[in-house]
């Protein structure tokens, strides 16, 4: 006979009240959240680490902040900090603001508020009287170097501005990710030290004037003060820099992000095509100047795009289909640059990847070599590096394991593909691209065709096929 199932439940008194521990052993009742609601300063996760040896997310000189505090081989620059403390305290007139300062850090409150910026924090190897003389240090020494920055006259003796490859490091050490200070610590130590005075200048326009470089967008003042004003939100450096880069109508409030972002995972998701194949497809790659790098436009006539092999003519420019880009400029540390910002959206704006998908945009557009030739002979690309070959890997390599649920090129990448499989603008495309690449080239086939159709008369002429009646 088959026994019945032991009701367990059944076996328990009713009156005893059970708790965690009666079930799981050696598990805290209280656990810290894996990440605090204003957390934004990451270590990069280990998927993107690993694809270069965390090179490009690893400082070379100086380390700010909890994650790289404890390194030996960036122990050295420790001394120039002080170096610039000591300078700093000269130039404060109100030493007292400093007290003030280190009084603000050593709040309980205040440690616990900037320690939840971080992810991963380990309170167990840094301690709290350490904790706030780390950000003591840091933010003095920042402050220090951005205001020598800004005057000419304090950079002419200090090593830190004039050995150019030192110079390089510290700014790109200064926008990594995990090398980074919550940007509101640093404005508290700017306004308490200088609110009484004249400096002239908030701790953001000292940022600003410090990264400028990294700037891809060349302003004029007026939209250098709106540019400044759209930052104010900013959560440190990184973030800074991402912000540089944002087209200009995310910051109107009337922007939506449902209307520009498309859902990857939509039926209508498409990849687009490599730049020589939209090029032989009639597509004309054109760069714009006053843009935001991110603004990327595909611009035709509905009627007149059907005669795509017109547009070699200059007065039949309108004839094109063109995909308008501002240009790219690719140096050295680019790859440095992308890799943060790739990292930072990941962790943090997943909901808004502007950089990821312009990357990955660019990414489609480069397989080969020859892509590469195209983007540069049109100027949509302008690269220091060593060869096209090497851009192509480099851009190849920036996606790599880069996860998105949605695209904001993802209409126009549409549109592109729409125009690449209609088999008349291919044609016509490939009849510009072999035969009207140029007037002159436009010329010699007209004539061309002008001397095939008198010889085709003559020949009917001759065997009295056509008699011509004058």
């Amino acid at each position: 006979m088959a026994s019945s199932p032991i009701n367990y439940t059944a076996i328990l008194p009713e009156s005893e009240e059970i708790h965690i521990e009666d079930i799981i052993i050696n598990i805290p009742k209280e656990i810290k959240p894996a990440l605090h609601e204003i957390c934004c300063i990451y270590k990069v996760p280990p998927n993107l680490r690993k694809l270069n040896n965390g090179e490009s997310y690893t400082p070379l000189l100086i380390s700010i902040g909890p994650f790289h505090h404890a390194k030996e081989e960036l122990k050295p620059m420790q001394t120039q900090k002080q170096r610039y403390f000591h300078a700093f305290w000269k130039r404060v007139t109100n030493k007292k603001s400093l007290v003030k300062y280190k009084n603000f850090l050593k709040d309980k409150e205040n440690i616990e508020m900037i320690k939840n910026f971080y992810s991963e924090f380990d309170d167990e190897n840094i301690k709290d009287d350490e904790f706030v003389d780390m950000i003591m240090l840091d933010s003095v020494f920042i402050l220090e170097l951005f205001l020598r920055k800004s005057k000419e006259s304090e950079r002419e003796k200090d090593y830190m501005f004039t050995t150019s490859w030192i110079c390089k490091a510290i700014q790109r050490d200064l926008l990594l990710l995990e090398n980074q200070l919550p940007i509101f610590v640093l404005e508290q130590l700017h306004h308490k030290v200088f609110k009484d005075s004249n400096n002239g200048f908030k701790f953001l326009e000292l940022a600003f004037n410090y990264f400028e470089n990294f700037n891809p967008q060349r302003s004029n003042k007026h939209q250098h003060e709106e540019m400044l004003k759209n930052c104010k939100s900013c959560n440190h450096f990184t973030d800074l820099i991402r912000c540089f880069y944002l087209p200009k109508e995310v910051h109107d409030e009337k922007w939506s992000r449902s209307e520009n972002f498309t859902n990857v995972n939509s039926e209508d998701k498409c990849i687009l095509k490599t730049a020589k194949m939209l090029h032989d497809a009639g597509v004309s790659f054109e760069k714009v100047n006053q843009k935001s790098l991110l603004e990327i436009k595909f611009d035709k006539v509905q009627v007149l795009n059907w005669f795509l092999c017109l547009g070699c003519l200059p007065c039949f420019k309108f004839v094109k289909s063109k995909l308008l880009m501002s240009q790219f400029k690719v140096s050295q540390n680019k790859e440095c640059i992308l890799r943060n910002l790739i990292a930072l959206e990941q962790c943090h704006y997943s909901e808004q990847p502007f950089i990821c998908n312009y990357v990955s945009l660019i990414d489609s557009l480069i397989n080969t070599q020859e892509d590469v030739e195209i983007l540069v002979d049109k100027e949509i690309i302008a690269h220091e590096l060593g060869s096209h070959a090497e851009l192509a890997t480099m851009i190849n390599g920036l996606c790599k394991n880069v996860v998105v649920t949605c695209n904001y090129y993802g209409k126009t990448s549409k549109k592109l593909n729409s125009h690449y499989y209609n088999s008349w603008k291919n044609y016509m495309g490939v009849l510009r691209s072999v035969y009207f690449r140029d007037p002159w080239r436009f010329t010699s086939v007209i004539v061309g065709v002008v001397i095939f159709l008198v010889a085709i008369v003559n020949l009917l002429r001759l065997t009295g096929v056509y008699h011509p009646r004058y």
